[in-house]
């Protein structure tokens, strides 16, 4: 059922037009992901959409019984707010009397009326709404349900609010950047939310994992058109691709990019959906397979100081924030090659390491050196001032009017301007003009044109859109020195990073490989000690009968379980094996939307019954060796 239509909608500012007589359709069930470079409009959209902007022209038609939850990218709120009071401003009759209950509780009225007030929570069941309120409220991380909005961070009041919009009922949710300033444990929930939730979804998120896993379409904003791909985002690549080798040779130039992207979603992404034993033979494999012409790049130049041996030393780093320790004892020696991700919970500490690498916050203990020949730039997650009265290449010039790159060719300021997605009619416009996207990229340009060989990101993902991101990443792929990069984007963390820093209870824990590898060395080890928590449990005193009866019975497989371990190895065989004929009919079907669809359908499931009987393996070996040890005994 169609549930929203937009028919010839335009929208401009001033002498730039957003979007031209454009049109689109929401139906019922889709997961729609909106994507383009900043500036282009997007957000502006997704507010004409949900009704808080008019467009120019064109009409947007909702459905009579189509109710619209919209979450901004910075939302409004009422600061003498509690939490629990936000979330029920909505006007049902059921949100109306848990909003009553609470209040009567925090106030500790008298027992009659206590009683009323659960009464009518009988009556109207709203116990589970309660309880689901408090249940999304904790899995963002939001516990204390009575504290003021005034009293807590912007990206604590974000989450609240997307609390609000997950919660209250509504036919389509239209989400912008839902995915910024959560951490990484929580996006993945998001993701389970979403995926799970029957009503449609049009969301901006430049979370290219996020993406890929949750939308069966996505819209694409270019240059005032909108372009549709029904698939996720690693079928929209491919299908980008199709049409930009098409137009124009600078076009072509900008497609390696997406197909160098669509490489890392298929051997990233997919290969590591399932704990398969073959996991690492696929990477292997799909590397392999990959055939992509070099001479297609895009020629970023990755210029950088010359850097020495001596690069950062870390000595026994302590720092604590009133009574809260920070870091605890940390030392690590900078390589020149390290590519660091640094990853952890909101508030463990990441930025302020980052802050003390760059010399911007001492420690409180312990010693930082720095080689004589080190440069950092830093770009950091508060915007530096900018004159808004500045013209967009007079910023650039001011930190450099060209750069040298590795072969020791000279490029300008307004080459690496264009190189950013700033053209050469924009380079004259005052920065004033720029949107927020617009002036992070500006700001990311200036950083990389002062040509440091100690590149430090906090949190690049949070507001540069996935055409400037594919850009950095490209430029560290080539850059010459080191980079150290805070952020919670998984696919940005899997490209760029050879290192993770886990910052977690003031330690810093040092993992070899990227993010997908920390991951799963992550899960394993909190899956050993899970089932290491289960068996303690299990420990008890025995009884004399039981005493008696465990000497008397042996240790041994039953019926059923020794003919499921003789087995298992040929089914999980089979499993690997439907599981790579799907991937090559999958690769045969693209431009066959439907049967694309039922193909990974049946992956998908195939997937699922794979990791069960890679538990199940795992199970049974462990209990066929403790039969071996106590046959020994």
């Amino acid at each position: 059922m169609n549930i929203l239509n937009g028919e010839n909608i335009s929208k401009s500012y001033s002498e730039r037009i957003l979007f031209d007589k454009i049109t689109l359709g929401i139906n019922e069930g889709e997961k729609i992901g909106l994507i383009g470079v900043n500036g282009t409009g997007k957000s502006t959209l997704l507010k004409v959409l949900s009704g808080i902007e008019v467009p120019d022209e064109g009409k947007i038609t909702v459905n009579n019984s189509v109710n619209i939850s919209y979450l901004a990218q910075s939302p409004e709120f009422d600061n003498d707010s509690t939490v629990l009071e936000y979330i029920f401003k909505g006007e049902s009759e059921v949100m109306r009397i848990v909003r009553e209950y609470e209040k009567a509780i925090e106030a500790a009225v008298d027992n009659d009326e206590i009683i009323r007030l659960s009464r009518k929570m009988d009556e109207f069941n709203a116990w589970s709404l309660e309880s689901q309120v408090k249940s999304v409220l904790s899995k963002l991380g939001i516990n204390n349900f009575n504290q003021r909005l005034s009293e807590m961070s912007g990206g604590q009041r974000k989450r609240v609010a997307m609390a609000s919009v997950l919660i209250n009922p509504s036919e389509l949710i239209i989400m912008d950047e839902p995915t910024n300033h959560l951490d990484n444990d929580t996006i993945e929930w998001l993701e389970t939310f979403l995926n799970k939730r029957k009503g449609a979804l049009i969301m901006i998120t430049h979370d290219r994992y996020f993406l890929d896993r949750v939308t069966n379409r996505i819209l694409e904003l270019d240059n005032g058109k909108l372009y549709s791909y029904d698939g996720n985002y690693e079928y929209f690549l491919s299908k980008k691709i199709e049409r930009e080798q098409i137009e124009t040779a600078e076009q072509q130039k900008k497609s390696s990019l997406l197909k160098r992207e669509l490489a890392w979603i298929r051997r990233g992404a997919k290969a590591r959906s399932t704990k398969q034993k073959a996991r690492i033979d696929r990477f292997e494999q799909l590397k392999e397979d990959q055939h992509y012409s070099s001479d297609e790049t895009i020629e970023i130049s990755s210029a950088a100081t010359r850097l020495g041996k001596k690069i950062i030393e870390l000595n026994h780093i302590n720092k604590a924030f009133n009574d809260r320790i920070i870091i605890s004892d940390f030392s690590y020696i900078v390589l020149r090659d390290d590519r660091i991700g640094i990853i952890g919970d909101n508030g463990t500490g990441k930025s302020t390491l980052m802050n003390i690498v760059a010399g911007k916050i001492k420690p409180d203990s312990g010693e930082v050196i720095i080689g004589d020949t080190v440069k950092i730039g830093m770009y950091s997650q508060e915007i530096e001032d900018m004159d808004n009265d500045l013209r967009v290449i007079e910023y650039i010039r001011n930190a450099a009017e060209w750069i040298e790159d590795k072969n020791g060719d000279k490029v300008s300021a307004s080459q690496m301007l264009e190189r950013f997605l700033f053209p050469p009619e924009q380079q004259w416009s005052i920065i004033g003009k720029l949107s927020g996207g617009e002036k992070r990229r500006l700001y990311l340009l200036k950083v990389l044109m002062e040509a440091p060989n100690v590149l430090l990101l906090d949190e690049p993902t949070n507001d540069l859109d996935i055409q400037t991101l594919e850009i950095l990443e490209d430029y560290i792929d080539e850059f010459s020195g080191v980079v150290l990069a805070v952020s919670h984007d998984r696919y940005f963390l899997d490209r760029i990073a050879e290192k993770i820093f886990f910052v977690n209870n003031a330690k810093i824990e040092i993992s070899h490989g990227n993010y997908s590898d920390f991951k799963d060395r992550y899960d394993k080890e909190m899956s050993e000690q899970k089932l290491k928590e289960i068996d303690a449990k299990k420990v008890r005193k025995p009884h004399q009968n039981d005493e008696e009866k465990k000497k008397n019975k042996p240790l041994k497989f039953s019926f059923k379980e020794k003919k499921e371990y003789e087995e298992i190895d040929e089914k999980i065989s089979k499993l690997e094996g439907q599981i790579e004929e799907l991937d090559k009919e999958i690769e045969a079907s693209s431009s066959d939307y439907g049967k694309l669809q039922e193909l990974l359908k049946l992956k998908d499931e195939a997937e699922k019954k794979l990791e069960e009987k890679m538990d199940r393996w795992v199970y049974l070996n462990e209990l066929a060796e403790k039969i071996e040890e106590a046959k020994k005994q």
